[in-house]
């Protein structure tokens, strides 16, 4: 009686950690994109980002604006600038 439950617990031991070896080994990555990356695409992120930023900042305009923060004479004078920044980057992208 004594050597089955001896024999189970070393039986059940064992599969613990052949289910948690995985877990507990530390993964190889199969590449690190960052430092890999090539100028052109450095520049089309730089594009994506830039794009990014005057999207988003029409965005928070648009909420000011319509918030009452931010008057009609200052955001017809702010709108113009990022509608062609974000129109530039988005060109910019696509060819």
């Amino acid at each position: 009686m004594n050597g089955a439950l001896v024999v189970a617990a070393i039986l059940a031991i064992v599969c613990v950690v052949l289910v948690a070896l995985p877990f507990l080994r530390e993964p190889e990555p199969a590449s690190d994109e960052l430092d890999e990356l090539t100028p052109e695409r450095r520049a089309r992120l730089a594009l994506a980002e830039e794009r990014d930023r005057a999207l988003a900042a029409l965005k928070e305009l648009e909420a000011d604006h319509r918030a009452g923060r931010v008057n009609d004479d200052d955001y017809r004078a702010s709108i113009g600038p990022l509608r062609r920044e974000a129109a530039e980057a988005l060109r910019a992208l696509d060819s």
